[in-house]
């Protein structure tokens, strides 16, 4: 049998420890004490050739045991170590994407604002562009309106105008006073557009807009709240 070198056996059992006489460290609480044991506990290796056959195989089973368990410990720890390192990545991916989330938000938030903006400038610029004429027809009302409205509103701005006045520019409520193709209430609401509210449907349809864009932020949202209320 070669004489392979074997290190440590603290897993060893007592009987395997003890037959060798030169393997250093502590059997059943014992320290050894002479010499010889303090040599080869300086030197730190024992020969397999030097133990008796019959407990070879103790001590080769032992030291392979002491290797798997150092094997084992091993490989936990960098298991640990790439667990913590993919929890890091993840949790540093999360926090990217809710700033790109917010970000995005912030954006559609800023483009809302300007498109709302360019609609009030552009009702104000096209509320002043039409005739003024003795009566209007629905038909001129509502081409009135699509000129002012966002196109992708003007269905909503439609269902509310439908609901209040059927597109009458001079309908009244007879119990409350209520005036006009939003109904307004006082009527005298509209003189915030122009002082020709009464005449010009093109200034009623310039306040309607004006008002659903600021109590609501856009006919849609105003028509969402009437279809809940049947009230806007």
């Amino acid at each position: 049998m070669s004489r392979i070198s074997v290190r440590g056996f603290a897993v060893a059992s007592a009987t395997a420890v003890t037959a060798v006489g030169s393997v250093v460290g502590v059997a059943s609480g014992s320290v050894a004490q002479n010499n010889d044991d303090a040599e080869a506990t300086a030197a730190g290796t024992t020969l397999l050739a030097d133990i008796p056959m019959g407990e070879q195989a103790q001590v080769q089973t032992a030291s392979l045991t002491h290797q798997a368990d150092v094997q084992a410990i091993a490989a936990d720890a960098s298991a640990k170590k790439d667990a913590e390192e993919a929890a890091r990545k993840a949790a540093a991916k999360t926090a990217v994407d809710k700033q790109e989330k917010a970000k995005k938000a912030a954006q559609a938030a800023k483009q809302r604002e300007e498109a709302k903006e360019a609609a009030s400038r552009d009702a104000k610029r096209e509320s002043t562009s039409f005739a003024v004429q003795s009566s209007y027809s629905t038909g001129q009302i509502q081409a009135m309106a699509r000129q002012m409205v966002p196109s992708g509103q003007f269905q909503c701005f439609s269902n509310i105008v439908n609901h209040e006045s059927s597109w009458n520019y001079q309908a009244v409520n007879p119990s409350s006073g209520a005036y006009g193709l939003f109904q307004a209430l006082p009527a005298g609401k509209y003189a915030s557009a122009g002082a020709d509210w009464r005449t010009n449907p093109a200034t009623q349809i310039k306040w309607g807009l004006s008002y659903m864009d600021n109590r609501y932020g856009s006919p849609c949202e105003a028509w969402t709240f009437w279809q809940a209320n049947h009230w806007y």
